[in-house]
């Protein structure tokens, strides 16, 4: 029943947040239309990389944009996800995330379009990685005649002449690191990328890529429920001067209290029902962590996405988060856990709650 309120309360606040940021007012005395613009009450700007391969994030938080075009069970009309991301933009949000894969190609697309009255104020970021054909991911590859082609492709479809920010998507095991590295390195020097990073990669390979081309940021998967890159990953970010941005920083919308054990998913464009901790089982059994994470926000007038966010804000100063969503009071939502600041002891008591919670399935 207690769970059963908190997503009401949820949906309810949703629905509050998108008429505010829809709706204008009427000054009734002047006749004159205000149009009403909510923005979080401070921007905090967080720095990925170092020197001349560093990258001012606003907020700290980037969007996710991947969730607009595949792997969420529905997708979206096309037109409310321009003016999504046209209304991040307007709000502050500067760090746009997307990929070849993503569709795959259709989010390039989208947001090639959605981006483009203000390409250039913008960090763009967007991946390689892999074989697509027949409309479907096939293998790795990371050759470099492949890169140097997907980059070409990717930047038509992304209406632009560069590329903020490319990452390797995954590990090629049939190529050198250096290999990739080097040929990032040549399309920097062409002007086509300005800055490399990398995705779920080990530290042995973040070194020797960085070694031949300086990695600006490493993006993996980080969470309250996928701690895994605690330790020896974030060590050599840190020790290497890398950034780190967190993919599926609420886990899917797990961590919202949104999926429960009757969650239906859409096999054909959805990977959750393929991962272990998304079945039916595995979210009841992991249900207390939602409950902690709720019980927390609760007392500081947080929702279960702000807390989510803003205990990933407090590990490092280097991490940003790119949380995706569909809908613009999600958005504002997101945006305003960066004005939450865990004291000492709260991310000391709540950290070490959430560590006491056994975790059932594996991440993928």
């Amino acid at each position: 029943m207690e769970a059963n309120n908190r997503r009401s309360f949820l949906k309810a606040g949703s629905l509050l947040g998108a008429s505010l940021l829809a709706a204008p007012l009427v000054n009734k005395a002047s006749g004159k239309e205000i149009i009403l613009d909510i923005k979080p009450e401070k921007t905090k700007e967080r720095i990925l990389g170092t020197g001349k391969h560093s990258l001012k994030v606003n907020y700290g938080l980037g969007l996710g944009c991947m969730g607009m075009s595949w792997h969420r069970t529905f997708i979206p009309d096309r037109k409310p996800m321009i003016a999504l991301i046209q209304k991040a933009y307007d709000m502050g949000v500067n760090f746009f995330d997307t990929a070849e894969a993503y569709g795959p190609w259709r989010n390039e697309e989208l947001v090639g379009e959605a981006i483009r009255p203000f390409r250039k104020k913008i960090i763009l970021c967007s991946k390689f990685g892999f074989n697509i054909q027949d409309g479907k991911l096939a293998g790795f590859n990371s050759k470099p005649a492949h890169i140097r082609e997907v980059v070409e492709q990717s930047l038509k479809r992304l209406k632009t002449d560069y590329i903020d920010l490319l990452y390797q998507h995954r590990v090629d095991p049939t190529v050198p690191i250096e290999d990739v590295a080097g040929t990032v390195k040549d399309l920097i020097k062409q002007g086509k990328v300005l800055n490399f990073g990398l995705s779920e990669a080990d530290p042995a390979n973040i070194r020797k890529a960085h070694a031949v081309q300086q990695i600006t940021a490493l993006q993996t998967e980080y969470s309250l429920i996928s701690r895994d890159p605690e330790g020896e990953i974030l060590n050599t970010c840190e020790v290497l001067g890398i950034g780190f941005v967190p993919y599926s920083p609420i886990a899917r919308a797990l961590l919202t209290g949104y999926i429960n054990p009757l969650t239906k998913y859409v096999a054909d464009n959805d990977n959750r029902d393929t991962l272990p901790r998304y079945t039916p089982d595995a979210v009841k059994a992991n249900w207390p962590l939602m409950e902690a994470i709720a019980d927390f926000g609760n007392q500081r007038g947080l929702t279960a996405a702000q807390v989510s966010l803003s205990w990933l804000l407090a590990q490092k100063p280097w991490i940003v988060p790119i949380p995706g969503t569909t809908k613009q009071a999600h958005l504002q939502e997101n945006l305003w856990s960066a004005n939450y600041d865990f004291t000492k002891d709260e991310l000391k008591t709540f950290t070490e709650k959430i560590a006491g919670i056994k975790i059932t399935g594996a991440r993928s």
